[in-house]
């Protein structure tokens, strides 16, 4: 697997020191996650088998930087916040790929600033609302009952989400999610819509929306949304896969997403 290197950033006026890892050769990737927090998985090894992959943590969840988080205000401060992250990583036109709520930003930073996004990758994007497929308040779930609506196989959610045996290191794996949750939560809560549709229209990248089948969160209805309001939209279904799709199924997924972006 590819090696993985990481470094911390200076930005916001030296408020937030996020970290980035990185792994990979070939052209480069941004990789934003989720609302729980950046883990390394086996997508993005797959991902960084062709790609240069660069993944920053979201302010206030990397270590020693836990304050970050109280910088960044509102909604156009994040949006401010992450166009000036990638102006950082030095990135020309780069190509985003965006998990959930990750995804929702690179949609945020497509329509923002579409001279400076040249592909946009989207995997199961929140920002959107349809009334007749309500989102679940999910910050507020159980960790089982969470694990039910993030995964279509228990196995998979048992594999990711089951804290460590040792007991210091899951209080310290349970605080991390806790946290992390909060962070994103601060932009989410109380529903994960921010106004994206009236802006979707300016996102002139191509586009792949990629969607769990068996999404029991962000329920598939909401692929074609997206298409729907993105010109060119392409979408793609991952079979037994359910929110945390590039989890469950992270050689399908990483495969669609290298075509994509190959082609």
């Amino acid at each position: 697997m590819p090696a993985t290197a990481e470094r911390s950033l200076t930005i916001w006026a030296d408020r937030v020191h996020p970290r980035v890892l990185s792994a990979g050769e070939g052209p480069p990737v941004v990789f934003l996650h989720g609302a729980a927090g950046l883990l390394w998985d086996p997508f993005l090894d797959a991902v960084a088998q062709q790609f240069t992959v660069h993944a920053p943590e979201f302010p206030g969840t990397s270590p020693g930087d836990h304050t970050g988080i109280e910088s960044v205000d509102d909604w156009h401060d994040l949006v401010v916040y992450y166009g000036e992250l990638l102006d950082e990583l030095g990135l020309e036109r780069a190509t985003l790929i965006g998990h959930s709520f990750g995804g929702m930003l690179a949609c945020e930073l497509a329509a923002a600033r579409p001279d400076c996004v040249g592909a946009l990758v989207l995997l199961a994007p929140a920002g959107l609302w349809r009334d007749e497929d309500p989102i679940p308040a999910f910050l507020t779930l159980a960790p089982e009952d969470l694990a039910a609506v993030l995964y279509h196989s228990p196995e998979v959610a048992a594999a990711y989400m089951t804290p460590p045996e040792d007991p210091e290191l899951a209080g310290e794996a349970m605080i991390a999610f806790a946290w992390a949750l909060g962070c994103t939560g601060k932009f989410l809560w109380p529903i994960p819509d921010r106004g994206l549709h009236k802006r979707l229209h300016r996102v002139s990248a191509p586009t792949l929306v990629v969607w769990g089948a068996e999404d029991q969160l962000i329920v598939p209805a909401y692929a074609e949304e997206f298409r729907s309001r993105i010109s060119g939209a392409q979408v793609e279904t991952i079979a037994d896969a359910g929110h945390m799709l590039q989890q469950e199924q992270p050689e399908a997924t990483a495969s669609v997403v290298a075509e994509f972006l190959a082609g």
